[in-house]
C-alpha cells in the first residue's frame, strides 16, 4: 500500500503535467528553435527500450527451449505492455493536439489530399509500435489463461469466481485445451521474436535517417537493438528482485536465474560499449569535420557530465559482473540494476540534445535545460508504470504457475520445490507420480 500511495502520488503529478501540456501548448517544456527534440523523444526511446526484455524472455528463450524463462516471463511480458504505454505517451503529447492523434493512420478522410508520409520513420514507428504492443498483449493474455482458471477454481467470493471466470474463457485444462495452448505459444512466439528486431531498429531510423551529425550513422540499428535488450534486463532484475523477497519466491526465482540475467545484461552492455568506440572510429574514419566535431563536442563539450555518466554506467559498471560474487550478490545485482538504466536514459540524453545543440550556425547554438513539467512528465510515466505494475502484482499471478509446475522438482517431504538440494530428506517417489501437477494427490511408497 505504501508503494501503491507512492505511485499514485507520481500518477497525479502525471496527469497535472498533461494538462498544462496539453490546455497551454508545447511551449510549457523546455524546448527551443535549435533543440526541438529533448526530453519528450529520450524517454519515449528509453520505454521502448525498458520493454525489449519482456519479449526476449517470452519469445526469443522459447524458442530456444530455456527452462529458465519460465519463472520470470510474466512480470517481464507485463512489464513490456506497461512501457509500451507509457512510451506511448510522448509522441502523442508531442503533437501539441492529442485528439488529431488519428491524423498519423492511413484513413480515407474528406480533407482534400490529407494522407499519411509513408516515407517518414515516424509514421513506420507507429506501426512497428501499434504491432509490438498488440502482439505482446496477446501473448501475455493467452499465457495468463491457464493461471486464471486456477484462480477461479480457488476463488472464495462470487464477485472474484464470475470474474476470474470470465477472464480464464472456461478454460477446463482438457488435453486439447493444452495442445492448442503449446501450438499458439510457438506460433506467438515466432511471430513476436523478428518485432525484437525490428521495433528498436526502426526507432533508431528515426535518427539514422536524417542527415544531422551525430544521428547520420549506419551502426545505430543493432547499437539501439542490443541497448533496448540491457536496459530490459536491467529493469526486469530491479522489479523481479523486489516482487521475490515481497511474494516470498525465492524458491522460484533462485539466485541461478539472478546470475543468469546478470549475464546477458554483460554481453549486452558490452555490444553497446562496442557501439560507443565504433562510432568514434567511423567519425574519424569518415574525415567528415562536423561528424568528427559532433562526437568530440559529446565528449568534451558542455554536456560532458552526461556521456561520462553514460560511459560510467552502460560500459564500466556492468564488467562488474564478471566477478561471481556481483553475479550472485542480490544488493549488488539490483544497485547495478538501476545504475544501468540511468546509464541508458543518459545514453539517449546525450544521442539526441548533444547531436542538435551546436548546429552548422554558432548564432544557433543553445543549451536545453528541462521545465518542471517535464520533470513531472517523466516522473508521472514512472508513476504510471508502477501504479500498473502493483496492481498487476496484486490481481495476477506474478509467476506463470502453468509453466513452472512442468520443471518443479517433486520431494516427499518438503513438497514441490524449485531447488531439490535445500530439501532435508528426498524419500523416493514412485515411477508413477513423476512430474504429477503440484495441486495433484501424489501417493508414494517410503523405503528405508
Amino acid at each position: 500500500m505504501a508503494a501503491l500511495s507512492v505511485a499514485l502520488f507520481f500518477l497525479g503529478v502525471f496527469f497535472y503535467s498533461v494538462y498544462r501540456t496539453v490546455w497551454y501548448g508545447i511551449g510549457e517544456w523546455g524546448l527551443n528553435k535549435t533543440i526541438n527534440w529533448a526530453w519528450d523523444i529520450t524517454n519515449f526511446v528509453w520505454w521502448v527500450g525498458i520493454g525489449h526484455a519482456g519479449t526476449l524472455i517470452s519469445a526469443v528463450l522459447l524458442l530456444f527451449r530455456q527452462k529458465w524463462r519460465s519463472s520470470i516471463n510474466r512480470a517481464a511480458e507485463a512489464m513490456t505492455i506497461f512501457a509500451v504505454i507509457c512510451a506511448a505517451m510522448f509522441p502523442v503529447l508531442h503533437m501539441g493536439r492529442p485528439w488529431l492523434a488519428f491524423y498519423v493512420f492511413p484513413l480515407q478522410n474528406t480533407l482534400g489530399s490529407l494522407w499519411a508520409n509513408f516515407n517518414s520513420p515516424l509514421l513506420w514507428d507507429v506501426f512497428a509500435i501499434s504491432t509490438y504492443f498488440t502482439v505482446s498483449l496477446v501473448f501475455w493474455y493467452i499465457g495468463l489463461i491457464p493461471d486464471f482458471a486456477s484462480i477461479r477454481d480457488r476463488a472464495k467470493g462470487p464477485i472474484a469466481r464470475f470474474s476470474y471466470s470470465m477472464l480464464s474463457f472456461g478454460w477446463k485444462g482438457s488435453a486439447k485445451a493444452w495442445s492448442r495452448y503449446e501450438t499458439v505459444s510457438l506460433i506467438l512466439a515466432g511471430v513476436s521474436t523478428p518485432l525484437v528486431l525490428s521495433v528498436h531498429t526502426i526507432v533508431s531510423m528515426d535518427f539514422a535517417t536524417s542527415v544531422v551529425p551525430g544521428w547520420h550513422t549506419t551502426i545505430f540499428p543493432p547499437y539501439f537493438v542490443a541497448g533496448a535488450i540491457f536496459s530490459g534486463f536491467a529493469m526486469v532484475l530491479t522489479l523481479m528482485l523486489i516482487t521475490r523477497v515481497v511474494f516470498r519466491l525465492e524458491d522460484y526465482i533462485t539466485l541461478e536465474h539472478i546470475a543468469l540475467m546478470n549475464k546477458i545484461m554483460m554481453v549486452t552492455g558490452s555490444i553497446v560499449g562496442v557501439a560507443y568506440i565504433t562510432e568514434f572510429f567511423i567519425a574519424w574514419y569518415s574525415q567528415v569535420e562536423f561528424e568528427q566535431y559532433a562526437f568530440i563536442n559529446r565528449a568534451t563539450g558542455p554536456y560532458w557530465w552526461a556521456y561520462a555518466s553514460m560511459m560510467t554506467c552502460n560500459v564500466i559498471t556492468p564488467q562488474l559482473v564478471w566477478l561471481r560474487r556481483v553475479r550472485y550478490s542480490i544488493p549488488l545485482t539490483f544497485v547495478l540494476s538501476i545504475i544501468v538504466n540511468i546509464g541508458m536514459w543518459f545514453e539517449r540524453f546525450v544521442i539526441i540534445v548533444t547531436s542538435l545543440h551546436r548546429d552548422y550556425l554558432p548564432s544557433s547554438w543553445a543549451m536545453f535545460s528541462p521545465s518542471i513539467i517535464d520533470i513531472g512528465l517523466y516522473l508521472g510515466t514512472l508513476g504510471l508504470f508502477f501504479t500498473l505494475f502493483l496492481l498487476f502484482a496484486k490481481f495476477f499471478p506474478v509467476i506463470n504457475m502453468a509453466e513452472v509446475k512442468t520443471i518443479l522438482k517433486y520431494t516427499v517431504d518438503n513438497g514441490p520445490t524449485y531447488n531439490p538440494s535445500k530439501a532435508v530428506h528426498h524419500a523416493p517417489v514412485h515411477p508413477a507420480t513423476h512430474g504429477v501437477p503440484a495441486s495433484a494427490p501424489v501417493t508414494y511408497t517410503k523405503h528405508d
